[in-house]
């Protein structure tokens, strides 16, 4: 069991009062222009949850329904047959939320207020200023078009990957949480496959399954004691005040040309973002790239992955125990279609497409022990973590896609044999744990699990300990 310690005991916490001098001389306007066209692509490998799918597929860039090249041993043995796919998806790319619109309002708001005379000290304060704000709070989280090409584009690929699941007339069971991102992601997807697949209707059906989707939302224990617990957070707010974040605010500070007291992590967070989703929504290098090295690009992606770590993954078990109702649902699921096949009826759900968020994959892959470091992420161990396994832009950019696939195989030596699966990440294969092979029969799978499928049971796991709140010390 972890100890949940108040962020006043979190590890080393720095002062927070940061001194107010500037660190450097503001950019010169000769290399501002110069840096802008380079900005965005040394720093795109930092945005974290944030990050285009791209980023983890390069040669979609040239070709968005580029297979990519063919990884060894990707390949099944001739005489298997996939039958059946569960695919888990995060959503396209998105707007920002309405908080993130309001802060960058703020913080472009200061700027605009700053006297025309410092224009000539101050290059990149001027060239944001003269930036147009055009996001409004009306857009808070919708999916963007390039979110809806990233679904429709994603949805190709796979038909071409595993044609004969997605032949003519096979069923597709297609689930989304109940967010509009979500939704509209999962109707995208399908009119990605075009109309060929079996439909009740001719209109895109996405069921609503917040349960499986969001079952975050539904789990007491960790709404309390961590998503609205600021305790938990302890190892954020302390690298926040650290003097990683120390540098890159009193930088960012200098290039602007305010007092560092007028800046937080947060808006500087904001800042960095904006050049994210500048990128990934339009494409385009923003001006608030230019305020940002690649090393203060990996100091603001560990920022983003402490915040994942300790809320979505390692950090506090609930986490991860709180997703065990939708791991059981996809076995529950691949034994359906096994039971199917021994006896030699039609698989009834050949297709499973469920949207979700980076909430639902995250705590799914650390249930089943991916992406482990052996050093927790801290406030103080980010130079130690410089190669850490756990980068949340690796593992769940927008449309982030974890998908299983069963197969059935003819003329194998054991009975064991004949049931066969495989994993894939953002379209490439996974290594099992248990055998450190890229595909496994599907009992060895299923023993490897076997605690989590029979003694994870969300209703106990989620049910909040009967004592004060404040009290709690234990997760």
């Amino acid at each position: 069991r972890r100890r949940l310690r108040s962020a006043s005991s979190c590890g080393s916490r720095a002062v927070a009062a940061m001194a107010a001098g500037r660190a450097a001389a503001a950019f010169p306007s000769a290399a501002l222009l110069l840096l802008l066209p380079l900005a965005s692509a040394g720093l795109s490998g930092y945005f974290g949850t944030k990050s285009r799918y791209e980023e983890v597929n390069p040669h979609l860039l040239r070709d968005p329904l580029s297979l990519g090249p063919a990884a060894a041993g990707s390949r099944m043995p001739a005489d298997c047959a996939p039958l059946q796919l569960r695919a888990l998806l995060r959503h396209g790319t998105r707007y920002p939320t309405a908080g993130q619109i309001r802060r960058l309002g703020e913080l472009h708001a200061r700027l605009l207020r700053r006297p025309a005379a410092a224009a000539a000290a101050c290059p990149a304060a001027a060239a944001l200023a003269a930036w147009q704000m055009w996001y409004n709070e009306s857009l808070d989280g919708r999916l963007a078009p390039q979110g809806r090409r990233d679904m429709e584009h994603l949805a190709r690929r796979l038909a071409a990957r595993f044609p004969a699941l997605f032949a003519a007339r096979r069923r597709l069971v297609l689930a989304s949480s109940s967010k509009h991102r979500c939704r509209q992601s999962g109707a995208a997807f399908r009119r990605g496959l075009g109309p060929s697949l079996s439909l009740d209707s001719d209109e895109v059906e996405v069921e609503v399954n917040d349960s499986l989707m969001r079952f975050f939302d539904y789990c007491a224990k960790f709404v309390a004691l961590v998503e609205e617990n600021d305790a938990a957070m302890c190892q954020v707010n302390a690298f926040k005040e650290g003097p990683e974040m120390r540098k890159v605010l009193e930088k960012v500070a200098s290039a602007l040309c305010l007092p560092v007291e007028e800046l937080s992590a947060d808006l500087v967070q904001v800042a960095f973002l904006t050049c994210s989703y500048e990128l990934a929504i339009k494409n385009v290098t923003s001006p608030w790239c230019s305020l940002f090295s690649e090393e203060d690009a990996k100091v603001l992606e560990y920022l983003n992955d402490l915040k994942q770590y300790w809320k979505r993954g390692y950090g506090y078990d609930i986490n991860s125990r709180s997703s065990c109702i939708l791991f059981q649902d996809i076995f529950q699921h691949l034994d359906k279609a096994v039971e199917e096949s021994k006896s030699s009826k039609p698989i009834s759900s050949p297709l499973i497409v469920q949207v979700g968020h980076a909430e639902t994959l995250q705590p799914l892959l650390a249930l089943m022990g991916f992406f482990k470091d052996d050093e927790p992420l801290k406030a103080n161990n980010y130079v130690r973590q410089t190669h850490r396994k756990f980068r949340s832009g690796r593992i769940v950019p927008y449309a982030a896609n974890l998908v299983f696939v069963l197969y059935h195989c003819d003329q194998v030596k054991t009975s064991k044999e004949e049931y066969q699966v495989q994993m894939l990440l953002n379209e490439k294969l996974m290594s099992f744990h248990h055998s450190n092979e890229t595909i496994s029969t599907y009992a060895d799978f299923k023993d490897y699990y076997k605690d989590i499928l029979e003694n994870c049971h969300f209703k106990e796991e989620c049910e909040l300990p009967k004592v004060n709140i404040t009290a709690i010390d234990e997760l």
